[in-house]
C-alpha cells in the first residue's frame, strides 16, 4: 500500500469499528443492559426506603431511557386566578437517567427538581457517558447519591453558601496552611 494511504487507511479502519460498536452498544442494552439498570435502582430503593420509581421511556427506538423519579407533586405554591379561583403549581421533584445515545452509549444524568411557572428549570447535570460494558453495580449507588446530594441542595437551598471566589488568591498563604 502507498506510504500516502497508510493514514487514510487507519481511518476508514476506525470508522467501521466505530460503527460496529455502535451495533454492539445497541444489542447490549436490548439483551440486559437496561434491565440491569433497572433491577439495580429497584434493589438501591428497596434497600433504602427511597421513595422513587423507575420508569422506561421507549418513545424512540435505541434512544431508551431508564429513570428512576421522584414523580410530581403539589408544589406548595398557589396561583391564584380571581374569583376564588387558585390553581396548584405542580413540582417535579427530579430524576436520575440513564439514557441510551444514539452511538449505543449511555449517558447518565440528573434532571433537576422545578416548579412549574416558576422560573426556568436547570439543565441536567452529566455525571458520565459510558460504554454499556462499563456501567457496573457498583456505580449505580455512585451515581444515586451523587443524585440525592444535588436534590438534598435544590431542596434545601439558601443563601448561607460560602462564596465561591475566581481568580487567584494573593498574598499567598501563612506559616502551616496548606
Amino acid at each position: 500500500m502507498d506510504s500516502q494511504f497508510f493514514s487514510l487507511k487507519r481511518k476508514v479502519d476506525r470508522y467501521r469499528e466505530v460503527q460496529q460498536n455502535t451495533s454492539a452498544f445497541r444489542e447490549a442494552w436490548k439483551n440486559g443492559v437496561r434491565d440491569l439498570i433497572r433491577q439495580s435502582l429497584d434493589q438501591i430503593c428497596a434497600e433504602t426506603g427511597l421513595a422513587a420509581t423507575t420508569e422506561i421511556r421507549s418513545e424512540v427506538d435505541n434512544l431508551e431511557a431508564v429513570a428512576l423519579t421522584l414523580g410530581d407533586t403539589p408544589s406548595g405554591l398557589l396561583q391564584i386566578l380571581g374569583a376564588g379561583l387558585r390553581r396548584d403549581l405542580i413540582k417535579h421533584n427530579g430524576a436520575l437517567i440513564y439514557q441510551q445515545l444514539f452511538n449505543g452509549k449511555i449517558l447518565v444524568l440528573i434532571d433537576y427538581p422545578f416548579i412549574e411557572n416558576y422560573g426556568d428549570p436547570r439543565p441536567p447535570k452529566t455525571i458520565v457517558i459510558c460504554k454499556p460494558q462499563e456501567l457496573q453495580p457498583p456505580f449505580f449507588i455512585r451515581h444515586v447519591e451523587e443524585w440525592l446530594e444535588e436534590m438534598i441542595a435544590w431542596e434545601d437551598y439558601d443563601d448561607e453558601e460560602p462564596i465561591k471566589r475566581i481568580g487567584f488568591t494573593f498574598g499567598g498563604s501563612k506559616k502551616g496552611e496548606a
